[in-house]
């Protein structure tokens, strides 16, 4: 009977905070979460489905000129090490890898395999020597220690069902001034975006500090960059943001170059 009364108030809880986004609450189950996940937190908030390995088409995206412009925002240069995590159909691995050129390295990792089978016939037919692939998981990155400049998740954060066990596992993967690049859209995490204050507050809840953050028209969304700060904390002390961050409400950034609030403030 206790099982039953949480599941239908977490059920009516993502009513409310997702509306129609279509919130999955079985994937919270503890019994459904990866058994390498369930010392960490599980996100208290509706997770986007994956729909799609392609953001929108290159041209349009080139038109826009938005990898150029992220990659600037970045300071991506010759001989840099990066990650493209979620890689997806190679819109940014092939820009990345002309952008630090051969003496650099760019490491395109995802969780699909068919995927990274097609990423990699397109690594092969563009010769791009500089591109290795890695497959990835739900909670785990699966990156070299101590190995990466930056680190790109673009327009896919919000598709990460596990979060907190992701970004610590990521953490390690970064070189002492390394830093993790965000892309993302501005709409409740349901509905393939995220919240700009739900973002820095998981990311904040692993050892993560903000170091910029932009809006962007060319970019269909904003721009992050985080940075390393302090201790990566234990799994079992890490905790989860509130849920009602979800949807938006709350957000303290109404354009680029503010200052968040303390997202402490944003825990449960």
């Amino acid at each position: 009977m206790r099982l039953l009364r949480a599941l239908a108030a977490a059920v009516a809880l993502c009513a409310v905070t997702a509306g129609v986004s279509g919130c999955d609450i079985s994937a919270r189950d503890t019994d459904e979460r990866p058994e390498t996940a369930r010392d960490f937190p599980s996100a208290d908030r509706p997770v986007s489905q994956t729909t799609s390995n392609q953001f929108s088409n290159e041209r349009t995206r080139d038109d826009r000129n938005e990898a150029a412009m992220v990659m600037d925002l970045a300071n991506i240069s010759k001989g840099m090490t990066v990650a493209d995590i979620g890689a997806g159909e190679g819109y940014y691995t092939t820009r990345l890898a002309e952008r630090v050129g051969s003496r650099g390295r760019v490491l395109a990792q995802d969780i699909d395999p068919a995927v990274l089978e097609r990423l990699g016939a397109r690594v092969q037919r563009e010769r791009l020597d500089n591109v290795s692939i890695k497959q990835g998981s739900e909670d785990d990155p699966n990156l070299p220690e101590d190995s990466f400049d930056r680190v790109f998740l673009v327009h896919m954060y919000h598709e990460v069902t596990e979060p907190y066990a992701f970004l610590w596992r990521l953490r390690p993967a970064l070189k002492n001034d390394g830093q993790v690049v965000v892309v993302d859209v501005d709409r409740p995490t349901g509905e393939h975006g995220i919240p700009p204050a739900l973002l820095f507050c998981e990311f904040e809840a692993v050892g993560f500090r903000l170091a910029t953050f932009i809006r962007r028209p060319e970019l269909a969304g904003y721009y992050a960059r985080f940075e390393p700060e302090g201790p990566r904390p234990d799994p079992q002390d890490i905790v989860a943001c509130k849920q009602e961050l979800a949807s938006g409400e709350g957000d303290p950034i109404a354009t680029g170059g503010h200052e968040p609030q303390e997202s402490g403030a944003y825990r449960t």
